[in-house]
C-alpha cells in the first residue's frame, strides 16, 4: 500500500488525508497565534524601556497588552473554528466582528462591561498607576500592584491582596500619595487637660517633633528669614474634657510619615508624663450606698 492509497482510506466516513490536513492547519494556526502573542509581548516590553514620545508607562502597557493578547486568541480561535465542517459560518462571523458583538451581548453582564469601560477610563485618565500608594474611601490603603480588564489589585500594609472591581474604583474617592509631590504633612494631635501649662506643652511638642530624624524642612528662604517655626504647633479645639494641640510635621513620603507619626505619639506621651503634662482620659466614679 503506497502513501496515496493510505491517505485515501476512511475512518468513520472521513478520509485520512482530510484528517491530516486538518491537524496540519491547526498546528499552523496555533504556531502563528503563539508567535504573534510573543511578538506583541516583546513590543510592549520594549516600549516600556524606550524614552520619549513612543514610550509607554507600566500601567498603560499592561492594560493594552491584555487587550491585544485576548484579541489575537479570539482571532486564532475563530480561524480554528472555520476549519471544522459546519462551523465555518461561526468562525467567519467572529472574524468579521459580528460574532464578537453577539458574544459580548449574550455572555457579558452589565457589571462586566461596566468594569471593562471603567478600566479604560482608569488606564487613560491615570488617576493612579501601578506602584502608586493610594487610599480608597478612607478604608483601604495600599500599593496598586495590577490593573486588569475587570478589577484592580491593591497590596495593603499587611501584604494582603485586595481585589476591587474597576467600576468601584472609578466611582470612589481616591487619595493618591504618589501623584505629584511626594512630601506629606502629618498632623500630630495630642489632647491635654484644661489645667495644663499650654505654652509648656506646645514647647515640648515642638522639641520632640524637631528632633525626629525623618522630619524635613519645607520652609522657603523667606520663611527662614522671617523666623517662621520649623514645626507650627497650635491649639485647634477646646473639647469637652481636653484641649487639642496639633503639630504640622512634614515627611519625605507616606511611608516615612507613618513611621514618624507613630514614633512621635510615643515620644510626646513619654515626655508629657515626665514633665507633668496631663493627657486626660474618660473615667467613672462609683458611689456605693450603705444599706440602713
Amino acid at each position: 500500500m503506497d502513501l496515496q492509497e493510505f491517505l485515501s482510506l476512511t475512518i468513520f466516513g472521513i478520509e485520512i488525508k482530510h484528517t491530516v490536513e486538518f491537524f496540519i492547519k491547526a498546528l499552523i494556526i496555533y504556531a502563528i497565534t503563539q508567535s504573534t502573542v510573543s511578538f506583541i509581548k516583546f513590543l510592549f516590553r520594549r516600549s516600556q524601556r524606550r524614552k520619549g514620545a513612543l514610550s509607554l508607562d507600566k500601567t498603560t502597557a499592561s492594560f493594552l497588552q491584555r487587550i491585544s493578547v485576548y484579541s489575537i486568541y479570539i482571532i486564532g480561535g475563530a480561524t480554528f473554528l472555520s476549519l471544522i465542517p459546519g462551523m465555518e459560518k461561526v468562525g467567519n462571523s467572529i472574524l468579521a466582528g459580528a460574532g464578537i458583538m453577539a458574544m459580548a451581548i449574550g455572555f457579558a453582564s452589565k457589571e462586566a462591561l461596566s468594569n471593562f469601560i471603567s478600566g479604560l477610563f482608569i488606564v487613560f485618565a491615570k488617576p493612579f498607576r501601578i506602584g502608586d500608594v493610594i487610599k480608597l474611601d478612607d478604608n483601604i490603603t495600599g500599593t496598586v500592584s495590577e490593573i486588569t480588564l475587570r478589577h484592580t489589585v491593591i497590596r495593603n500594609m499587611e501584604n494582603k491582596m485586595i481585589i476591587i472591581p474597576n467600576s468601584t474604583m472609578n466611582s470612589s474617592t481616591i487619595i493618591n500619595s504618589t501623584l505629584g509631590e511626594q512630601e506629606i504633612c502629618n498632623f500630630i494631635e495630642i489632647g491635654v487637660s484644661y489645667n495644663a501649662d499650654l505654652d509648656k506643652a506646645m514647647s515640648l511638642m515642638y522639641d520632640e517633633v524637631t528632633k525626629h530624624p525623618l522630619l524635613i524642612d519645607r520652609r522657603t528662604p523667606d520663611d527662614k528669614k522671617n523666623n517662621t517655626p520649623l514645626v507650627p504647633v497650635r491649639i485647634i479645639n477646646l473639647g469637652d474634657s481636653s484641649i487639642t494641640l496639633r503639630a504640622w510635621a512634614w515627611a519625605a513620603n507616606s511611608g516615612d510619615a507613618f513611621v514618624m507619626k507613630c514614633d512621635l505619639l510615643k515620644s510626646i506621651k513619654e515626655r508629657f508624663d515626665k514633665e507633668g503634662i496631663e493627657i486626660p482620659y474618660p473615667y467613672s466614679n462609683i458611689v456605693l450606698k450603705k444599706e440602713e
